[in-house]
């Protein structure tokens, strides 16, 4: 939402621009029209930097809510990182500067390392084939209508979205003592000697994993001036990073992968094979019996739409999904939980609470330009390569009941 609102600013910022310029280049003064219409991007302009404001406040509210804490020095400076322009820095050979710089040295200040290129945040990416003026030609039509862009249809991304709490700025491996068992206590008879105990502890580790991708961009896509540009790459690369991050934290563990819920051992599991009420309480007890708290769900949209067409009990009304929610906690689906094919297929549907995943990050998105490699150098083009250090660990993994057995027949 804030990128959104910053693009449409910039558009706005723009147009009054040209118009200024139009007007100094013919050595006149703004028509009436044209004045009508200054004032009206001076307003819309106004409007927006208002609704940033409120947009970047409730961001930060929704961080603190989640225990993750804010910076709000760097928080200012990631706000004003331009990938587009860090992209042309390195294409023309020049040294960064503004508040790209400031946030790539201050990056490296605080992780001890130097970027292979250069650091970007990662919230920059959030809100392959070769990108080309002609796979992406609806951003450089003779009219430009970024406004009207069209998406790719893409897999919603919803871990991080529901709850995973972020741990920025690790430098060494992180050890968390975990209480495992404590004393015990029971009655004696007299004179009799009370049984010894005492407290055993364990540890939540977390070591970074590295995840990245290399695609080809076109000069002349970089060297386009549109806000649109930036959104394109923003959007682009943020697929590319975000979905792999998204689906170790669902599931991870297969090789470099870093183990998410799905993968982790001590989860609690359900039992739906038979979609029925009582089973989904089962579910909900399980949690209960644990002392954790059962916050949402997590499923495909195929098994969604199982819950939608189950009634509660055979011959009354009501459905296992109504409004949104099962049992009263929202119901999420992506195309990233895993289905199981075979006779039948089945699905999972996941309840817990997802502040009990950790994401630690060791790297912000390090992004780094080839403009040297043999083929796209010979076209005028660039590779470029997006990386991320990150891993993640289960605080209580008995937080989590997983039903794996959802027939989709």
């Amino acid at each position: 939402m804030i990128h959104h609102i910053k693009e449409q600013r910039a558009l706005a910022v723009a147009e009054m621009r040209g118009m200024v310029e139009k007007v100094q280049a013919e050595k006149r003064n703004l028509s009436a029209d044209e004045a009508k219409i200054f004032d009206s991007l001076k307003a819309k302009i106004t409007s927006l930097e208002e609704e940033e404001t409120r947009a970047t406040f409730l961001a930060e509210a929704e961080r603190r809510m989640s225990g993750t804490p804010v910076d709000k020095g760097l928080a200012n400076l990631e706000s004003n990182v331009s990938i587009v322009e860090v992209l042309r820095a390195q294409m023309e050979g020049r040294a960064l500067s503004g508040a790209a710089a400031e946030y790539s040295a201050e990056c490296e200040r605080r992780n001890g390392r130097k970027a292979s290129g250069v650091y970007v945040p990662l919230s920059a990416l959030e809100s392959r084939a070769a990108n080309t003026t002609t796979t992406a030609g609806q951003i450089v039509p003779t009219e430009h209508r970024p406004d009207l862009y069209i998406e790719p249809f893409r897999n919603s991304l919803l871990a991080r979205k529901m709850g995973a709490r972020l741990l920025p700025g690790l430098v060494g491996n992180v050890s968390m003592p975990k209480y495992k068992t404590g004393m015990t206590s029971g009655w004696v008879a007299e004179d009799s000697a009370l049984t010894t105990s005492g407290m055993t502890f364990e540890s939540v580790t977390l070591t970074p994993k590295h995840c990245g991708g290399i695609g080809e961009i076109s000069r002349q896509l970089l060297q386009q001036s549109s806000p649109a540009v930036e959104e394109l790459i923003r959007n682009d690369l943020s697929y590319l990073l975000a979905q792999a991050i998204d689906t170790a934290l669902i599931k991870g563990g297969g090789t470099n992968e870093p183990k998410g819920v799905l993968a982790t051992t001590g989860t609690q599991t359900g039992n739906l094979a038979t979609m029925t009420w009582a089973n989904v309480l089962a579910m909900l007890e399980k949690l209960e019996i644990s002392n954790a708290t059962a916050v949402n769900w997590l499923t495909s949209p195929k098994v969604k739409t199982k819950f939608s067409k189950t009634l509660k009990e055979t011959g009354l009304p009501g459905y296992l999904l109504e409004g949104g929610s099962v049992a009263g906690l929202p119901l999420f689906s992506t195309n990233q939980a895993p289905e199981k094919t075979g006779t039948p297929n089945t699905g999972i549907a996941i309840l817990g609470d997802w502040s009990q995943v950790m994401l630690g990050v060791w790297s912000e998105i390090d992004l780094l330009l080839n403009p040297f490699a043999e083929t796209p150098y010979s076209k005028g083009n660039v590779l470029l390569r997006a990386m991320c250090s990150v891993d993640i660990a289960i605080r209580h993994p008995e937080a989590f009941v997983i039903a794996q057995d959802i027939s989709l027949a």
